[in-house]
């Protein structure tokens, strides 16, 4: 298992503060990257991993990649932010091979290592509190471009600091066994796992020993989207990645995230984004 974890990346993205208010209230938000939220002030709502997290001053939180969240708050909610990619090996995410707490009791040395990324990047913070916005356009690329203009010293200690807020939420060994039965939320990591596969509402009812209408009703119930929306979603989602930070042909995209087809993927696509992939691509810097 540690030389699998020898090839984790993470890539950071945006960190910044946040003062927010009744406005800030997302539902069906599923982003290709994480967040951790170091809450200074204020309440609120958060709903991700078929769990509800009241928000309060003093903890730090994280939102795993690819996960439906609702976000709400009531009043006013003060916090410190975070967002970065995680990858392992080829498909896998660190997210189906181990457990995670996603609330924690923040000690004075997250608050020194938050401020300190800050420090290092000043200008890396959001304009935009709407998650629609910044998720999954080429924001990702521009930003992988920033990272190349670090300094080795920066580089490596922003990467450090990242790996230390991240290391404090990882639990014990995940088995890769499905056993949707005992575990139901366990369908979502298989579903990212085997995005690349021609899943089905069918298929994936029949790994839970339910019909399909019970099974759809059930997913629509725990986690508030259909199941087949939530795999098209995710599906696009990694599409979007893919098209951002790879040089991948549309037909090994296709491929890779079970559209099967150029055709297919350019008409979901379009349909989702209004352009075409290849028109997405080369939007990004460079492209």
């Amino acid at each position: 298992m540690n030389k699998t974890l020898q090839s984790l990346k993470l890539t950071f993205l945006h960190c910044g503060y946040s003062k927010l208010d009744s406005s800030w209230d997302y539902d069906n938000v599923i982003s290709p990257f994480s967040r951790l939220y170091l809450v200074t002030k204020g309440t609120a709502r958060m709903y991700h991993s078929y769990e509800q997290f009241d928000l309060e001053p003093g903890h730090i939180y994280l939102i795993p990649s690819f996960t439906y969240s609702r976000y709400q708050c009531q009043d006013h909610l003060e916090l410190y932010y975070i967002h970065f990619t995680e990858e392992v090996g080829d498909r896998l995410s660190i997210y189906d091979m181990k457990d995670f707490k996603y609330d924690l009791e923040a000690d004075e040395q997250v608050f020194i290592y938050f401020k300190k990324l800050i420090h290092l990047h000043p200008k890396r913070y959001l304009t935009e509190d709407d998650p629609s916005v910044y998720d999954n356009r080429k924001f990702m690329a521009e930003t992988e471009k920033k990272n190349e203009l670090l300094s080795a010293k920066s580089f490596i200690e922003t990467h450090a600091l990242l790996q230390l807020l991240f290391s404090s939420f990882v639990q014990n060994s995940k088995s890769f066994k499905l056993n949707i039965r005992n575990d139901f939320h366990e369908i979502l990591s298989y579903i990212k796992e085997h995005l690349h596969e021609p899943l089905t509402v069918a298929d994936l009812a029949a790994h839970s020993n339910l019909s399909a209408d019970h099974f759809s009703r059930v997913f629509q119930q725990k986690f508030g989207i259909r199941p087949s929306k939530y795999i098209q979603t995710v599906r696009l989602e990694r599409s979007e990645t893919l098209l951002l930070t790879t040089n991948n042909t549309l037909a090994e995209i296709a491929g890779k995230t079970g559209m099967g087809t150029i055709s297919y993927l350019s008409r979901m696509f379009k349909i989702k984004n209004g352009i075409t992939p290849g028109a997405f691509r080369k939007e990004r810097p460079g492209g």
